[in-house]
């Protein structure tokens, strides 16, 4: 009889090696080898999607656009681009208790209420706990099936046999494939279960959600292969003693990435913000030195976000700097420009930025809101809380001209804001809203001047 031979594979990223490693040479990740039993001639399926595999001139594909259908949840639907695709696979990834299967079982229930035949496989509760669910969400359908199962085999028999339009495996990570001799979880088991889910949505067009467990750092546990397979990756963010939910997509081939649709965690499930700007402005009409509102781009739309700056003298040798929401790095950088370009003496003083809501900015036309935030709140002047604040800011001081500025404006004054300071490259074509004063300024030094 042969001996039994094991292969270590990392759960990062899926690199294997004949011994254990304590740190991967592929990712670079510490303690993530994993011993599996390794099995030669494994089975591989090959994938057609879309029928015939014969080459053809790419001007002969009969094709108009992809066939959509709504959620009935709007917010979900601007993130997924305009709703669900047939045949596609979408990845929702999240902290644990944060709402995704929340989310989905009301997705679930909107599109069996829509007559479309829905199948909720759950692989971490039993039927009775997710019927518990199903009560308190009010949700009942004869078009929405459940089931708790974990064998890849016995899914796929139940596609087969109930032919649902819409599928959600609540999650990847407890579905095991007898054919892969290792764990549920492992990284072969996610990938050869994702592979199958793959074939299934192609094969048959059925819609397929996939939930994912995430890791400490936040990203979706398992191989990174695994966001390169589906076609749409969701993450839902929030903080567990915050009630809003934001739902962010990170990759979407049917649709613009970085949208955001926001949510609220009630007693009866997720319900919809129709208006984001409103709750991430909550609390903000009140002047206090240090806080500055800043209209960021979220894909398509635009958000309008709190900033609020903290600037106290330091007990310690090294100032501290703390960046929640805004990349730290960003605000290193900032602060050195207010030393060096406008003589601000900060290298006594620690210095907290942080975006109200939960929300993160990764653009750069927060530059000038970060500036401004830290004089305010350093020098203790107040920006009149009728104002936003945005542009570049390079190197030298210089502020630069940003993109969608108009739809920036407009949304700022359909939220009640009265004034505007841009950079002054962006005033040029410009239409000003009734009864809007913009300012366009060219140097740090000069917002500095209108303020101090």
């Amino acid at each position: 009889m042969s001996k039994t031979k094991t292969k270590y594979v990392c759960q990062a990223c899926g690199a294997v090696s004949p011994k254990w490693l304590g740190k991967c040479i592929e990712c670079g990740a510490w303690n993530t080898f994993v011993e599996e039993i390794e099995v030669k001639n494994e089975k591989t399926q090959s994938l057609n999607i879309g029928g015939d595999s014969k080459p053809q001139k790419i001007k002969d594909v009969a094709f108009d656009k992809e066939e959509r259908y709504s959620t009935k949840m709007n917010e979900l639907d601007i993130v997924l681009g305009g709703g669900l695709v047939k045949g596609s696979l979408i990845l929702v990834g999240g902290d644990p208790g944060i709402g995704k299967s929340t989310l989905l079982l009301q997705v679930a229930s909107n599109l069996s209420a829509q007559g479309r035949l829905v199948l909720y496989v759950s692989g971490e509760e039993s039927v009775k706990q997710t019927k518990l669910r199903a009560q308190r969400l009010s949700v009942d359908s004869d078009s929405l099936y459940i089931v708790s199962e974990n064998n890849m085999e016995r899914i796929k028999f139940h596609v087969e046999q109930l032919k649902p339009e819409v599928l959600i495996v609540d999650s990847i990570q407890t579905v095991y494939n007898t054919e892969v001799v290792s764990a549920p979880g492992s990284v072969s088991q996610v990938r050869e279960a994702t592979n199958q889910f793959m074939n299934i949505a192609k094969k048959y067009g059925v819609c397929t959600f996939l939930v994912g467990h995430v890791t400490k750092q936040g990203a979706i546990a398992g191989p990174k292969i695994l966001e390169h397979m589906v076609d749409t990756v969701l993450y839902f963010e929030g903080e567990g003693h915050n009630l809003f939910r934001i739902l962010r997509a990170v990759k979407n081939r049917f649709g613009s990435t970085n949208e955001i649709g926001v949510f609220e965690m009630t007693g009866t499930g997720l319900k919809e913000v129709d208006n984001p700007s409103k709750i991430f402005l909550s609390g903000s009409q009140i002047n206090m030195p240090g806080s500055i509102v800043v209209p960021a781009l979220e894909g398509t739309r635009t958000v309008l976000v709190e900033m609020q700056c903290l600037v106290s003298h330091t007990n310690y040798n090294i100032p501290k700097r703390m960046a929640i929401g805004i990349d730290y790095n960003k605000l290193v950088l900032l602060t050195a420009v207010l030393e060096k370009k406008v003589g601000m003496s900060l290298y006594e003083q620690d210095i907290y930025l942080n975006i109200v809501g939960g929300v993160s900015i990764d653009e750069p036309s927060a530059d000038l809101a970060i500036v401004m935030a830290i004089a305010s709140s350093h020098r203790d002047v107040v920006v009149p809380n009728d104002m936003i604040i945005f542009g570049e800011v390079g190197l030298t001081g210089e502020i630069r001209p940003v993109n969608q500025v108009q739809q920036r404006i407009n949304e700022a004054a359909k939220m009640g804001f009265k004034k505007a300071i841009i950079p002054h490259d962006n005033l040029e074509g410009l239409v000003r809203p009734a009864e809007f004063t913009v300012i366009g300024l060219k140097h740090i030094e000069e917002m500095l001047k209108y303020f101090l």
